[in-house]
């Protein structure tokens, strides 16, 4: 059985007013066996997309490599805009040596509604899925439930959009649930109507171009 133990704490700037949401990076990043093309960040997977699409967003000519320079102009558009980065799982064991979500077991959380607490500033989490089971939603739903708090719809679009109130300041903070940034979810992205739409008009247009448009107004 592996351990897979998230190698990142959570990367929260004090400019934060945001947090995205996600999981567990791939087991290479607990093993540190990295790939050409990784960089030693979170999301740092040469077969992720998230940081493919905040490029494209927002123009950072970004380096893919598993070097100093490029784990630092990560932490710079982070710092810069505001966003900090907090997964759901501290840890979780597998049976098979994967980087799915669904095979996770005996997961442990991090505590996010402490993490809010601790950081007044964020109002937005930005999930790096949706509420599909062992997925960053889902997960949040779990651990709420110690707190007796319930997310209350705003959008029920995709990207589904629900908000709630933080037990101590009352604050409320919205949650906003992304399509997946993986090759995984593109299965997902092929099913929607939007996208079908988008290809019929510009059938040059790839799933992360679709991905583009979603998560622009999020970020």
């Amino acid at each position: 059985m592996f351990h897979h133990i998230h190698p990142y704490p959570p990367y929260i700037p004090k400019t934060a007013t945001k947090l995205i949401v996600g999981t567990l990076p791939p087991p290479r990043f607990t093993t540190g066996n990295l790939k050409e093309g990784d960089v030693d960040f979170c999301y740092g997977s040469r077969d992720g997309q998230l940081w493919t699409i905040l490029d494209k967003i927002f123009n950072l000519n970004l380096k893919f490599e598993t070097t100093a320079e490029a784990i630092a102009q990560r932490e710079h558009f982070l710092i810069k805009r505001g966003i900090g980065i907090c997964d759901m799982v501290a840890s979780a064991k597998r049976e098979k040596v994967d980087a799915s979500d669904i095979g996770m077991l005996d997961v442990e959380l991090r505590d996010l509604v402490a993490v809010l607490q601790q950081n007044p500033k964020i109002d937005t989490l930005l999930f790096t899925g949706g509420n599909s089971k062992n997925g960053p939603e889902y997960f949040f739903r779990r651990s709420l439930k110690a707190y007796n708090i319930s997310l209350k719809v705003v959008s029920n679009k995709v990207p589904r959009i629900h908000q709630f109130q933080l037990p101590k300041d009352g604050r409320i903070i919205k949650t906003v649930s992304l399509i997946a940034p993986s090759g995984a979810a593109n299965r997902a992205v092929g099913s929607l109507d939007s996208y079908k739409k988008m290809k019929a008009e510009f059938p040059e247009k790839t799933t992360i171009d679709f991905r583009v448009e979603q998560y622009r107004p999020f970020f």
